[in-house]
């Protein structure tokens, strides 16, 4: 018994000469003072060097897309740097092509800040804002998909475009001792600014949507950082095409929304495929904004129908709807949300209508 005492208490003082080092050289190597952050040459910050520069950034309430908590896995955090980067680390090979190094393309949650630094980010993210909602209901639309409608504070509002996205923080929970960041595109109007909507899918094994499907309660807080997202509602006179599957449908919900409460007349024809009858939700949201909106159309398909499902309508994928019933694209412009495979496949039949690659928006989803 002395014997496995004094070895345990050797392994432990080993333990903790390590964790003292370690600590010390936190404080003393690794400490390289107040360092001063340049954003687009207007705005100027003093952080604390040897942070990563997103945490700085999150410190100085500038946030940028992160969708996997700093850990160098969803190259969504990308920022120009332009002096004081270093050179290009091994973790960021993977997300930042060489044309992207070649422009200064950095991951924000690997590259720390050790020098002064002047880095170039797009102006709207001086607009994102972190946000503690409180959950208004919690529908299931689907066995496997949740409607969400989220409330601000009184006094709160958030402005964003018809089409952009959020991300939402999940905690730490049972099963899970990570906080994570997920995206997830608006569903709601952009002119409802004290509230939003979300549908989410569930994922197996996705931390965050496992969160929301298995813990997350009517009037609990939740936090939502956004809005974000260069796919949004153009303000044309071209008639619109859109097509969506599954979730991908919330992005052309907004828009739809947008469109009835600001009284916009233009043509729309939306897409939208699922595999069974009881993946088609939000079908009377949907009909009713045929109604409301007098030049829109909806067209529906499914690919996997079974004998229960007793379907009538358009057999196959949204492809095949759009072989059937797209005519001439000349003066069209599109709108797709769904999965990569998906659009991928849409979009050489848009150009083969004639819809002009730069009039194709899109925003792909895993």
């Amino acid at each position: 018994m002395s014997t496995i005492a004094i070895t345990i208490l050797v392994i432990s003082s080993i333990t903790g000469t390590l964790a003292f080092l370690l600590s010390l050289a936190n404080k003393t190597i690794a400490n390289y003072g107040e360092k001063k952050l340049t954003i687009n040459e207007s705005k100027d910050f003093v952080v604390d060097g040897g942070e990563t520069l997103l945490s700085s950034l999150v410190d100085q309430k500038v946030f940028i897309p992160s969708a996997c908590g700093g850990k160098g896995s969803c190259g969504y955090c990308k920022v120009t740097v332009i002096e004081g980067g270093g050179q290009i680390l091994p973790t960021e090979l993977g997300y930042v092509s060489p044309a992207e190094q070649k422009q200064g393309v950095r991951l924000s949650c690997q590259l720390k800040i050790k020098e002064d630094m002047k880095i170039q980010i797009p102006e709207e993210l001086f607009s994102v804002k972190q946000f503690d909602y409180r959950v208004e209901f919690i529908n299931e639309v689907t066995p496997t998909i949740k409607h969400l409608r989220l409330t601000l504070p009184i006094g709160e509002e958030i402005q964003f475009k018809a089409g952009q996205y959020v991300q939402i923080l999940a905690p730490k929970y049972k099963g899970n001792d990570e906080e994570v960041y997920r995206a997830y595109s608006l569903a709601s109007s952009p002119l409802d600014k004290k509230a939003i909507e979300l549908y989410i899918g569930l994922v197996k094994n996705g931390i965050a949507t496992t969160f929301v499907h298995d813990y997350l309660k009517p009037g609990a807080k939740l936090t939502v950082v956004g809005p974000y997202g260069d796919f949004f509602y153009q303000d044309t006179n071209r008639e619109m095409v859109l097509v969506a599957i599954g979730t991908g449908m919330a992005p052309i919900m907004s828009i739809l929304k947008f469109m009835r409460d600001s009284g916009i007349q233009r043509k729309a024809t939306f897409y939208f495929g699922a595999r069974t009858r009881e993946d088609l939700f939000e079908m009377e949201t949907l009909e009713q904004l045929e109604k409301e909106l007098p030049n829109f159309k909806l067209i529906t398909c499914l690919s996997r129908p079974t004998e229960q499902c007793q379907w009538t309508g358009e057999k196959g994928r949204v492809t095949d709807l759009l072989e059937k019933f797209l005519d001439d694209g000349a003066n069209k412009e599109a709108y797709l949300c769904g999965s990569p495979v998906m659009i991928d496949s849409v979009i050489p039949i848009l150009m083969s209508k004639g819809i002009p690659e730069s009039q194709i928006l899109y925003d792909k989803f895993e």
